[in-house]
C-alpha cells in the first residue's frame, strides 16, 4: 500500500470516529426547545414562564436517565408565525426531543402540525381553548382550559346568592368562548343572564362598559379581560363605586393573576375568581415553591410560572419513565394519566384527552401580611375540561 493511500485511510478513519464520536455526544443530549415572548407587549407573560423553567432547571438538574439536559429558549414575541418558524428551526436543525410553552391559542395550534409531523411532543404550558390538544395527538396541556374556571366559577355563582349576571368580556374570541361557558352553566343552575357585555382587546377604556353592566341591575357582574388590563379594570370599577355597590365581581384566575395583584392594590380586595393557583395556597409543596422561586425570581410565581413548572415535572417524569429514549410515541405515551402532587394541588394528565385534571378553587381578594393574595376558600375537586365531558356524554 502506498504512502499516500496508507494517509488517505488513516484521514477517512480519523473522521468516521470523529463522526461517531459527536453523534455519541448528540445522543447523550436531549434538547428542550421552550418557546415563549422575552420582548413585545406580552414579555411579562413570557418572562414568568421562562422563569418557571430556568427555576425547575435550578431544581432539579441537568441530567435524566443518565443524559444532559439542554433546555433551548426562543423568543416567539407571542406571534404565531414568529412561533412556528421557530418550532421548524427547533425540529430540523436543534433536533429537540419535545417543543414547550405556548403563550396563547393560536401560537399553540400554529405548531401543531409540526408537532404532528416530526412526532415529537408539544407541551402547553399558558393556552386555554379546549380545542388544542384535539389538533394533534402528540399535545399535553399542563395549564388549564377556559371553561375548568368559567364553568365552576358560574356553578359558585348560582349556589351563592347570585340570581342575575351581566356577562362582561374582551371582543375577541377566547372572551366569546367565556361568556359562552358561563352563561350556559349559570342558566343550567337558574340563574339569569341579563346582558352580555363586550369590549374592544386593545386600550379598552371600560367605563361606558362598566355603567351599562351597572344600568342592567345585576347581583353579579363576570368578566374575561387580558390580565394586562386587570389593573384598569379594577381602577375604574372602584371609580364608580361598583365596588360598593354590593354587585359581586367575579371572573377566571387570569383576572387576579399574582403577578399583577399587588399592582391593582385596594381596587382588587373583594374579586371573587376561580382558579387553578394561587401563591397562597396552604400545602408543603406550595410554600417550599413560592420561596424557592421568589428567591431565584426576585417575585413570587404566577399561574403562568406553576404551569411551565408542572410541565416540565412532565417532560423530567416521561424521560425517566422511558430510560432517557426520547421517540415521541413513548414519551407521548409516558405522559398519559401521570399524577403527581404540584405547588396548585394533585394533578393529572389525562390519558384520553391529554389535558390537566386539576383542583379549581375559588378564591377572593384579601389582604395578609400587608399583600394582596388569592385566599381559597372553596374547591372544586379534579375538574376535568367540561367541554370535551359534555361532548363526549352527548
Amino acid at each position: 500500500m502506498s504512502k499516500r493511500m496508507k494517509m488517505a485511510l488513516t484521514a477517512g478513519i480519523l473522521l468516521i470516529g470523529a463522526a461517531s464520536a459527536h453523534t455519541a455526544r448528540a445522543d447523550d443530549t436531549i434538547k428542550i426547545g421552550f418557546i415563549a415572548p422575552s420582548t413585545g407587549q406580552f414579555a411579562q407573560i413570557g418572562n414568568m414562564m421562562i422563569a418557571g423553567a430556568k427555576y425547575f432547571i435550578q431544581e432539579n438538574g441537568t441530567k435524566i436517565a443518565g443524559k444532559n439536559v439542554d433546555l433551548i429558549i426562543k423568543d416567539d414575541g407571542g406571534q404565531p408565525d414568529n412561533a412556528k418558524r421557530l418550532a421548524q428551526e427547533l425540529v430540523v436543525n436543534d433536533k429537540v426531543a419535545v417543543l414547550a410553552g405556548f403563550t396563547f391559542t393560536p401560537v399553540a395550534l400554529a405548531v401543531a402540525p409540526i408537532a404532528t409531523e416530526a412526532k415529537v411532543p408539544q407541551v402547553v404550558m399558558a393556552a386555554g381553548t379546549s380545542i388544542i390538544t384535539e389538533k394533534s395527538p402528540y399535545i399535553v396541556r399542563t395549564f388549564y382550559t377556559t371553561a375548568q374556571a368559567a364553568v365552576p366559577m358560574a356553578q359558585w355563582a348560582a349556589k351563592n346568592g347570585v340570581k342575575k349576571v351581566v356577562t362582561l368580556v374582551s371582543d375577541y374570541a377566547p372572551g366569546y368562548d367565556a361568556e359562552k361557558l358561563f352563561s350556559d352553566a349559570f342558566k343550567k343552575d337558574g340563574g339569569e343572564i341579563v346582558a352580555n357585555v363586550r369590549v374592544p382587546v386593545q386600550s379598552p377604556d371600560f367605563a361606558p362598559y362598566l355603567q351599562r353592566a351597572r344600568d342592567a341591575n345585576p347581583d353579579g357582574i363576570y368578566v374575561f379581560i387580558p390580565g394586562s388590563f386587570a389593573g384598569t379594570f379594577a381602577r375604574q370599577y372602584a371609580e364608580r363605586g361598583l365596588d360598593k355597590s354590593g354587585i359581586k365581581l367575579m371572573g377566571n384566575g387570569d383576572l387576579t393573576d399574582d403577578d399583577l395583584l399587588n399592582p391593582m392594590g385596594d381596587p382588587a380586595l373583594g374579586i371573587i375568581t376561580a382558579g387553578q393557583y394561587s401563591a397562597a395556597h396552604p400545602s408543603a409543596e406550595n410554600k417550599a415553591f413560592v420561596a424557592g422561586f421568589t428567591k431565584f425570581a426576585g417575585k413570587r410565581p404566577n399561574l403562568m410560572a406553576d404551569a411551565v413548572y408542572d410541565g416540565m415535572t412532565v417532560i423530567y417524569n416521561a424521560i425517566k419513565k422511558t430510560g432517557g429514549d426520547t421517540d415521541g410515541d413513548k414519551l407521548i405515551a409516558a405522559m398519559k394519566g401521570m399524577s403527581f402532587e404540584s405547588p396548585r394541588g394533585p394533578i393529572t394528565i389525562d390519558p384520553e384527552t391529554r389535558d390537566i385534571v386539576q383542583n379549581i378553587y375559588v378564591r377572593r381578594v384579601e389582604r395578609r401580611d400587608g399583600e394582596l393574595y388569592n385566599i381559597e376558600f372553596a374547591t372544586f375537586p379534579a375538574v376535568k375540561d367540561p367541554v370535551k365531558e359534555a361532548a363526549k356524554n352527548n
